[in-house]
């Protein structure tokens, strides 16, 4: 959520700003709206504190012996006018809430202008491409021939975009996450398990609602969503906090496995083949919450330490940084790490890693005192370390074998028993 005083103050340079995403906005409804709500407030304040006054004269004129009927006419009328006053803010705050919660975050100085992934900024590369002597195959390809994977039934337990892992494959998702827990607890991120649905007011905290609830699972009668990300309670588990002694260089740090569901609504057509865009896929997060003064070095942090891991498990990547019309609702910027499928003969999406300054802070009501007492709104940030549907599918196509067999990184052998190869 943007703070409303920025569009106070200068709404043509928050339109400037935000045309960065390739999008126009015209924020004049939502500036008379609040006029007008600031008015009426002012205006049953004042009344308010004219009925205070008068409720104050009425028990004097009494006891005097003098006639308080006309003040007790005129108590009442402010009642009822007050009360019209505060309904008619209470509607207009309604309208100008469903307006500025959707409104997207502000995108910092340094994010490339464009209009979708052609237009990202490529910042850096990891680790070297392999030359096969052989066509690799695709890892749906190579999960059928091992038997370990089967898209057929995950349709038929549920429907498309599922799939079943068994045997081998399922223990090596099983050891990913435990590989991937441990080491960001060793990083400092404290591990949580938290609850795999949420309510509304969590997902409105972290903007997923109200924009994306086609996006979104929801339980029939009930105020609760299956999560599309631990980032809803991770950050939620501060919503509404006041926190103490934060300062910069010590943020709070979260790690949680949780799967994850998405209904897709927006990607038909997209993926639709093998094991990387499913409707429930598991994933490790990452969740910050600092001092704003310390957020872009946590951001670069945050990127480094889900780097770490495709380091570990000897997978090449790279590192972009989103354009404006790429970037999403929330983020004020984004890193993708994108790792290289060789199958695909080509890079894709593994982990995004998001700063979204205070704009999940604002939403959520996570606030922090400085050392003068003031109330300020701290930094989020979160990122995939990482998607683990999406890491077992970049090992099987990197470190196949000319007999569809598969290597395991060694990284993963402990949590593997042992274990070499999948064969």
């Amino acid at each position: 959520m943007l703070d409303l005083d920025l569009l106070r103050r200068d709404a043509a340079d928050v339109a400037r700003r935000l045309a960065v995403r390739g999008t126009s906005f015209d924020f004049a409804e939502i500036l008379e709206l609040d006029r007008r709500r600031r008015e009426l407030v002012t205006r049953f304040e004042q009344r308010r504190g004219e009925l205070n006054s008068t409720s104050k004269e009425v028990p004097r004129l009494k006891k005097s012996g003098q006639d308080a009927e006309p003040l007790i006419r005129r108590m009442k009328e402010l009642g009822e006018t007050i009360a019209g006053e505060e309904r008619a803010a209470g509607e207009i705050e309604e309208k100008l809430k469903a307006l500025w919660l959707g409104i997207p975050n502000i995108p910092l100085a340094d994010v490339p202008a464009g209009k979708d992934e052609k237009d990202n900024r490529e910042l850096r590369r990891w680790g070297v491409l392999r030359k096969f002597d052989f066509a690799p195959l695709s890892h749906d390809d190579l999960g059928k021939k091992l038997g370990v994977m089967s898209g057929e039934l995950g349709v038929k337990l549920a429907k498309a975009r599922f799939t079943l892992l068994r045997g081998a494959a399922a223990r090596l998702e099983r050891a990913l996450l435990n590989f991937m827990l441990d080491r960001n607890s060793a990083r400092g991120y404290e591990e949580i398990l938290p609850p795999f649905l949420a309510n509304a007011s969590c997902l409105t905290g972290t903007g997923q609602l109200p924009k994306f609830a086609a996006d979104l699972f929801k339980v029939e009668n009930e105020d609760l969503y299956l999560i599309p990300t631990a980032e809803v309670p991770l950050t939620n588990i501060l919503a509404d906090t006041v926190l103490k002694d934060l300062t910069p260089g010590q943020p709070l740090r979260y790690t949680a496995y949780t799967p994850c569901f998405r209904s897709e609504a927006g990607s038909y057509g997209k993926d639709t083949k093998g094991y990387l865009r499913q409707h429930q896929f598991n994933k490790v997060e990452l969740v910050k919450i600092c001092h704003p003064e310390g957020s872009e070095a946590e951001h670069e942090s945050l990127t480094h330490d889900a780097e770490a891991l495709l380091q570990e498990l000897e997978l090449p990547y790279r590192v972009v940084s989103l354009c404006g019309g790429d970037l999403g609702f929330s983020a004020a910027r984004t890193y993708d790490l994108e790792v290289w499928l060789p199958a695909q003969d080509c890079y894709r999406e593994i982990s995004s890693c998001s700063t979204f300054t205070d704009f999940q802070a604002r939403r959520a009501g996570i606030r922090f005192k400085d050392p003068g007492g003031k109330s300020r709104f701290p930094h989020t940030l979160n990122g995939s370390a990482l998607a683990v549907g999406r890491t077992l599918v970049a090992i099987f196509e990197n470190h196949q074998t000319g007999d569809g067999n598969v290597v395991i990184p060694p990284a993963l052998r402990p949590y593997m028993g042992g274990r070499e190869m999948l064969v």
